[in-house]
């Protein structure tokens, strides 16, 4: 198994990030839990998952269809 190069300290599992030592990881967790917007890519895939299965997704594709059809057969009645 190849060994990561991430830890400089050369004890294996042990490691050190500069976010969360300045705060910044506890910032984005506080903010994302208050605004109910996940943060992470993770969770921003996860959350657009949602929406296309029981959300906004279907409404709007529906709609984006219909307006289609529409500007289609007001061109074909045109010419």
């Amino acid at each position: 198994m190849a060994r990561s190069r991430r830890s400089t300290l050369g004890i294996p599992g042990l490691s050190f990030s500069w976010k969360r030592a300045v705060g910044l990881t506890a910032a984005r967790q506080s903010i994302a839990r208050r605004i109910g917007v996940p943060t992470t890519l993770g969770g921003i895939e996860r959350r657009i998952g949602r929406l296309g299965t029981r959300g906004c997704l279907p409404v709007v594709s529906v709609w984006l269809f219909v307006v289609a059809a529409l500007v289609f057969a007001a061109r074909y009645l045109e010419s």
